[in-house]
């Protein structure tokens, strides 16, 4: 059992969002939130750490901040499709063995994140691995904008098998609930294979990417964290990255 040994990290980043237009060049003290999303991957140190972007307006603003960018089409499904078109583009002959896919809106992001969420790849049965994190408020229990991650961790383990993720409460019956954090990290031929699989049944009806992988056979890992990165997706998280970023 042993960690590919050649990981990438990719953030995949796009100006379209419905609540917050532009928000990879959102500015936080006087830099766009794309580059800080992408020092905080640098600081994980795992491997290079390239931007797939949507838009020029993304891909000038990282290397004017000395990082690599990659300028894919602008009309992928989903950011995975994106992040698969940035690294057969950064890396066509397959060198790296791994990638690791950063949301680019976590600008407050902890560099240990996403060193944790590569490490269940160690585990060679492993395709994917993602994160999650147990539910303390109550009323994410209920909520279906919080994603649950249906795994059944033994006692002190901090990594599980995905047995299924889903906006219902689930599972069923007294104990703990985990509330899913959607970064990735892939063997590089399981998101070959994730991106040309067509979108499977559940994974339209609960509208939940990962559930592609699980209904073709795919063993996801889910690995435990303290606490939910802030995603920014309105003008109010904004702010709260930009209070929590103060220098």
């Amino acid at each position: 059992m042993s960690l590919p040994k050649n990981p990438v990290v990719v953030i995949p980043a796009r100006m379209a969002s419905e609540r917050l237009p532009g928000k990879p060049l959102a500015d936080i003290h006087g830099e766009p939130m794309i580059v800080h999303v992408w020092r905080r991957a640098m600081e994980a140190e795992i491997g290079p750490v390239v931007v797939a972007c949507a838009e020029k307006e993304i891909a000038d603003a990282i290397t004017s901040a000395g990082g690599h960018a990659i300028l894919t089409k602008p009309d992928h499904p989903s950011g995975s499709d994106r992040v698969f078109e940035a690294i057969e583009n950064f890396d066509p002959k397959g060198a790296y063995d791994a990638v690791v896919n950063v949301q680019g809106d976590l600008p407050t992001l902890d560099p240990h994140v996403v060193r944790t969420v590569f490490a269940p790849l160690g585990k060679e049965v492993v395709d994917i691995s993602t994160l999650a994190v147990e539910i303390s408020e109550e009323s994410e229990r209920t909520n279906p904008n919080v994603v649950k991650a249906v795994v059944g961790f033994e006692e002190g383990a901090n990594v599980g098998h995905g047995l299924y993720f889903t906006r219902a409460t689930a599972p069923y019956g007294e104990g703990p609930l985990y509330h899913h954090i959607g970064l990735y990290a892939f063997r590089r031929e399981a998101l070959k294979r994730f991106v040309s699989l067509a979108p499977s049944v559940l994974e339209k009806r609960e509208k939940l990417e990962q559930l592609r992988a699980l209904e073709n056979g795919m063993r996801i890992d889910v690995a435990l964290v303290d606490t939910v990165p802030l995603g920014v997706d309105t003008p109010a998280d904004l702010e709260r990255a930009r209070a929590a970023l103060k220098p």
